[in-house]
C-alpha cells in the first residue's frame, strides 16, 4: 500500500456503511450483515475497525431487515433507508440527511466486507489529503482471479483514468487486473455534489457510486487509487459458503497469532477462537477446543481436548478437561482444576480447588483447596428461581452428592458420599444424609431363580 502522510488532526470523519441489500444468497431471515464470524456479527467487525478512527458520525444505509439493524445498533449509528434500491450511488445519497451540517471526510464502507483494517482506512484518508488533493480516493485490489469485479484503469502514479463496471467493460478493459473494492474516501463537500450528477445510463439502469470518479474526471479533478496488499480484507460475504470461507480465514490468522504470542496449539486446525478471546503465554490447547465469546485465559493454563468455553475466566496454572464445559460466569482461580465432563456456570472455583469428574457446579462459590467429588451437583434451580451454593475453603464433598441450594457448606467440612444436603453444614462438620441400608440375605438368589423359571416357561409356551 502506498505510504502517505497522516491526515490533518483537525479533519473530522464520518462513515457510511451500505447494508441495504436483501442478501438473497444467504437464504436466511437474518440480515446478511448480522451473520456472525467468530461469534460476532460481520457488521460489528467492521464497526470495531472503524471505531479506531473515532468517527464523529456513523450512518448505516438499510433496506430489507431495517428493524434487525436498528435492534443491533441502537443509538450507535443513524439508520438511513434506501427504498427502492437503485444502486450503490443511490444508496449513499440516502445518507445525505443524516450528514447534514457535517464538514470533514467521509469513508464509504460495505457491511458485508467486514475485515477492512484500520490502517487501510487511515491510508485512504491520508491519500485524500495528499498534495494533489484528489476528489475521490478508491481502494483497489488485485485478486488472483478478477472474476466480475469492476475495473480501475489507472496511471502509474495512482491517478485514476477511468472506472468501469464489469458488465459495461470492453474486453480490453476487462484485461486490467486492478479491481474496485467499492470502498471510497471523499470530502463531505464533494460527495453529494458529485452524486447529484451521476446518471443511470448503464447496463443495469442503476446509479453507480463508482461514477463519481468519472464525473470528477470530466471536471478535470484528479481521483486516486491506493491498493491493498491483502486482497482478503476486501472480500465480500454473500453466501453461506463465503461466510464459511471467511470464518476459516479469520480462524487461521487467529491461530497463528496465538502461537506467535506464546501459546501451544497441538492441532491448530481443530481449535476455534471467538472474536474477543484472550490467550496468555505458555498456554497449551489440545485438539478440538472451542472458545465462545468472553473468554480470558491467563499464562500457564492447560486446556485439554474437546472442551468448550464461553464467558469464562481462567487464572494462571489452571487445568480443565478433557470434555469440560465452562459457561458464562465461570471463574477458575489460580491452580484450580476442572476435569472430564464437568460443567460450570456462574460459579467460582477457588484457588487450588478441584472438581475432577462428572459434576455440575452452577450458581456456586467454592473456596480455596476444596475438593468436589465425582457426580456432585449443585441443585440451583427450584423451577422458578436460581439459588446459590457456597462451599468453604478445604471442604470435601463426597461423590454423588446433591447440594440443594440455597445452602452453605462450611470450611473444612465433609459431606459424605451419596448425601442430599438441604441444610447448612457448619465449619468442620461431617454431614451424612443417606437412607438406611437394608440387607436381605439370599433375596437376590431367589429373585434370579424365579425370573429364570418364568423366562423358561415363557419360551416353552
Amino acid at each position: 500500500m502506498t505510504d502517505t502522510a497522516p491526515p490533518p488532526a483537525a479533519s473530522a470523519l464520518a462513515i457510511i456503511v451500505l447494508a441495504a441489500g436483501k442478501g438473497t444468497r444467504m437464504k436466511s431471515a437474518r440480515h446478511k450483515v448480522l451473520h456472525p464470524v467468530a461469534g460476532q456479527p460481520m457488521l460489528e467487525h467492521l464497526l470495531a475497525s472503524a471505531a479506531q478512527l473515532a468517527p464523529e458520525r456513523s450512518v448505516v444505509v438499510a433496506g430489507h431487515g431495517r428493524d434487525q439493524l436498528e435492534a443491533q445498533l441502537g443509538s450507535r449509528a443513524a439508520i438511513a433507508v434506501q427504498e427502492p434500491q437503485l444502486g450503490t450511488g443511490h444508496a449513499v445519497q440516502q445518507a445525505e440527511e443524516a450528514l447534514a451540517g457535517f464538514e470533514g471526510d467521509v469513508l464509504i464502507l460495505y457491511g458485508d466486507v467486514p475485515f477492512v483494517r484500520p490502517e487501510t482506512m487511515r491510508a485512504m484518508i491520508a491519500r485524500l489529503h495528499g498534495e494533489d488533493t484528489p476528489a475521490v480516493v478508491v481502494l483497489g485490489f488485485e485478486p488472483e482471479d478478477p472474476l466480475r469485479y469492476g475495473r480501475i484503469l489507472a496511471h502509474d502514479d495512482g491517478r485514476i483514468a477511468m472506472m468501469v463496471e464489469y458488465k459495461d467493460a470492453t474486453e480490453e478493459q476487462r484485461a486490467c487486473t486492478l479491481c474496485n473494492s467499492g470502498l471510497m474516501a471523499v470530502k463531505s463537500q464533494d460527495l453529494f455534489a458529485l452524486l447529484a450528477k451521476v446518471e443511470n445510463d448503464n447496463a443495469a439502469g442503476e446509479y453507480y457510486l463508482t461514477d463519481i470518479v468519472n464525473v470528477a474526471s470530466l471536471e478535470e479533478r484528479p481521483c486516486a487509487v491506493i491498493v491493498t496488499d491483502d486482497p482478503d480484507e476486501v472480500g465480500g460475504i454473500n453466501s453461506r459458503a463465503e461466510l464459511a470461507a471467511a470464518e476459516a480465514r479469520w480462524q487461521s490468522r487467529r491461530r497463528e497469532r496465538a502461537m506467535a504470542d506464546g501459546a501451544t496449539l497441538v492441532a491448530p486446525e481443530t481449535v476455534f477462537f471467538a472474536w474477543d478471546t484472550v490467550i496468555g503465554q505458555d498456554v497449551t490447547i489440545e485438539p478440538n477446543v472451542v472458545f465462545g465469546p468472553g473468554v480470558t485465559v491467563a499464562d500457564d493454563v492447560t486446556i485439554h481436548a474437546f472442551s468448550h468455553l464461553e464467558g469464562a475466566t481462567l487464572e494462571s496454572g489452571v487445568a480443565i478437561g478433557p470434555y469440560a464445559r465452562l459457561r458464562p460466569g465461570a471463574v477458575l482461580k489460580a491452580n484450580s482444576k476442572v476435569g472430564n465432563f464437568v460443567e460450570m456456570k456462574k460459579a467460582v472455583l477457588g484457588e487450588g480447588a478441584k472438581a475432577n469428574h462428572l459434576s455440575y457446579l452452577g450458581d456456586a462459590e467454592i473456596g480455596a483447596g476444596a475438593n468436589i467429588g465425582a457426580g456432585t451437583i449443585t441443585c440451583n434451580y427450584d423451577g422458578y428461581f436460581k439459588h446459590k451454593t457456597v462451599i468453604g475453603a478445604r471442604a470435601f464433598i463426597g461423590s454423588n452428592s446433591a447440594l440443594v441450594a440455597p445452602v452453605r457448606i462450611g470450611a473444612d467440612a465433609i459431606v459424605a458420599a451419596g448425601s442430599a444436603v438441604t441444610r447448612d453444614v457448619g465449619d468442620g462438620e461431617l454431614r451424612l444424609v443417606r437412607g438406611e441400608q437394608l440387607i436381605k440375605p439370599g433375596w437376590a438368589d431367589r429373585f434370579h431363580d424365579t425370573m429364570k423359571q418364568k423366562k423358561k416357561a415363557q419360551k416353552g409356551g
